[in-house]
């Protein structure tokens, strides 16, 4: 709270203190007024009820005042939302994707990242793409949050990043089994040191060729590396493992090959191993080729 984090905070935080001001009020005054009329009229003060005529007036200052309350919270609401829907000229694009359970961000190069890296004041349109489910990317700090809906087109947000530093990315829309796994960062960086990052760490990595396609398709947020059971199978000592599946409702063991990791990768409801669910994962054909299946084969085989 109170931060400048991105150029949308003064207007969120200011309505949210206005809300928070007229509900805190009531709240206390009509606790006060309760107390006081359970007090006031309490049976051994009125032990014979009696009928009260109805007060024009008070129908009246009880319909006019909220009106007018419920519109002020409106305007303010609306001052502090009106500016993200208005795409400055001068933005970087970057396309931000979304997948169960992890964001990646390409840039303009085409080359991707796990974490956003943005350069400080210069403001930045997010084109969102969700592969699966109904996403929602929340930056707290930024006090941005926008759906993402599979399919939709003309689908973005947009921010200014204020202050350098660190900032958290969630999902803010239940996606399933691991949907509070679905964790990012934003990392806000002087022009300079943006720049030299750029050009020298974007889409570089030291990990393996196939574990850096694992990642970027999100292919660990349901399959473990360590042999413990996600959304998956472990990819731990899969390749030449034997596994019972069920193809087409009958039950047959396979052996992990090349033909069988294709086939799991493009039609991956074909085989479903057994113990767990089909319909977790969507079909990577049109996403990975047959040339980096094989650069996760090698890996895999690492992973004993």
């Amino acid at each position: 709270m109170n931060s400048g984090a991105s150029s949308f905070v003064e207007g969120v935080d200011l309505s949210f203190y206005i809300i928070l001001g007229i509900s805190a009020f009531f709240l206390v005054g009509i606790t006060f007024a309760m107390i006081f009329f359970v007090i006031k009229y309490r049976r051994s003060k009125n032990p014979k009820a009696s009928n009260i005529k109805g007060s024009n007036t008070l129908e009246i200052v009880w319909t006019v005042i909220p009106t007018i309350l419920v519109l002020i919270m409106f305007y303010y609401g609306w001052l502090g939302f009106k500016p993200m829907r208005e795409k400055p000229d001068n933005a970087m694009t970057i396309k931000a994707h979304a997948q169960m359970w992890s964001w990646s961000f390409e840039y303009e190069d085409g080359r991707r990242n796990q974490e956003l890296v943005v350069p400080i004041n210069k403001p930045i349109i997010l084109e969102l793409i969700s592969h699966d489910v109904l996403h929602s990317l929340y930056i707290p700090a930024f006090r941005i949050k926008e759906d993402m809906i599979p399919g939709k087109k003309d689908n973005w947000m947009w921010f200014k990043a204020q202050e350098e530093g660190e900032y958290d990315i969630l999902c803010a829309e239940y996606c399933g089994e691991r949907h509070s796994y679905m964790l990012s960062k934003v990392r806000v960086l002087p022009e300079d040191e943006y720049k030299t990052w750029y050009r020298e760490k974007l889409g570089k990595s030291d990990d393996p060729p196939g574990l850096q396609i694992l990642k970027q398709n999100a292919c660990i947020s349901c399959h473990s590396m360590d042999g413990s059971e996600i959304v998956g199978p472990t990819f731990k000592g899969i390749w030449g493992r034997k596994e019972m599946v069920t193809t087409d409702g009958k039950k047959r063991e396979i052996t992990v090959d090349r033909d069988y990791i294709i086939k799991s990768i493009y039609q991956p409801n074909a085989d479903v191993v057994e113990g767990f669910n089909s319909g977790q994962m969507i079909s990577y054909e049109s996403t990975i080729s047959e040339e980096q299946i094989d650069q996760i084969i090698e890996y895999l085989k690492t992973l004993e």
